[in-house]
């Protein structure tokens, strides 16, 4: 586990939004916890890419108040546009990229992890009072980054004919953040170094899969949302062990038990090692995945 504080990957650059509603965005909000509060209320999904740029640069800035100690009100709930549908995880349709409407699902599928990844960051750095002013740095940037990734593949996905919203999918990344809303520990373990971490593994294949029906606007797409989240496996990873430390918690030995204890999805290989080690991912914890 890394041993000091890692210095956070540089941000991504942030596309211009034209959302319709970005103009309601209150950019003189005195606090930190009330921006990130207006944007995960936000539904409108062009709007809270929009909110989540304005308050990045709004922090960028130096111009708000961390309110590191402050109590902040859960949000269990964070705004969701009408669709997609939701249905259970075990219900979506099998997406093949070898026909225009698989791959037009495939990456809507994408894109809906990516939304759900910009409410994931805001809650990080939202609902833990009494983290140094660094966490809620690397999770605004994490936010930010991840509306970029979503930005990136709606475009892309217009292109195909289609639009965030016309597929179902599910809200297991949700799911996770509430089950993990009690501790930031758990939190750190459970959502970046094992749901975010599964995404890594997971790039190369889908990669190969468009290289195949020569998508390689998405390649390119993914090497961007790779590079990034490489770095949000690494921010993830760095916080678990700072917090092992501060509880004198060993920190491979927690990680795997926070696994049983909250019967985390199972890790399946193949594993992307290489992306895994430059993502905080110990030599011995490399070792025990490639035992599974």
């Amino acid at each position: 586990m890394l041993n000091k504080p890692m210095a956070s990957p540089a941000p991504s650059p942030a596309p211009e939004s034209s959302a319709p509603n970005a103009q309601l965005i209150d950019l003189r909000a005195p606090s930190l916890p009330h921006r990130l509060a207006e944007c995960l209320h936000v539904s409108e999904p062009a709007a809270k890419v929009a909110c989540v740029h304005a308050l990045q640069a709004a922090w960028r800035a130096g111009g708000l108040d961390p309110a590191v100690g402050v109590e902040r009100d859960p949000i269990n709930l964070p705004g969701q546009p009408e669709k997609p549908e939701l249905i259970p995880p075990q219900k979506v349709p099998r997406r093949r990229a070898d026909t225009l409407p698989g791959r037009a699902a495939l990456i809507h599928a994408l894109a809906h992890i990516e939304f759900n990844a910009i409410n994931l960051a805001l809650d990080a750095a939202h609902r833990f009072a009494d983290m140094p002013p660094a966490y809620y740095a690397d999770w605004l940037q994490v936010a930010d980054e991840e509306a970029l990734h979503f930005a990136l593949l709606s475009t892309h996905l217009a292109t195909l004919g289609y639009a965030y919203g016309d597929f179902p999918a599910h809200n297991g990344l949700w799911d996770m953040a509430l089950r993990t809303a009690h501790d930031p520990l758990v939190r750190m373990a459970l959502v970046p170094r094992v749901l975010e971490a599964r995404g890594l593994d997971a790039t190369p294949l889908i990669v190969d899969k468009l290289r195949a029906v020569n998508d390689l606007r998405m390649v390119e797409i993914l090497a961007v949302i790779e590079r990034d989240e490489i770095g949000h496996v690494a921010i993830g990873s760095h916080w678990f062990g700072w917090l092992c430390a501060a509880r004198n918690l060993q920190p491979e030995t927690t990680f795997r038990q926070l696994l049983v204890d909250y019967d985390a999805p199972p890790l399946k290989p193949p594993f992307n090692l290489a992306a895994r080690r430059a993502a905080g991912f110990t030599e011995p914890e490399l070792d025990w995945l490639g035992g599974l």
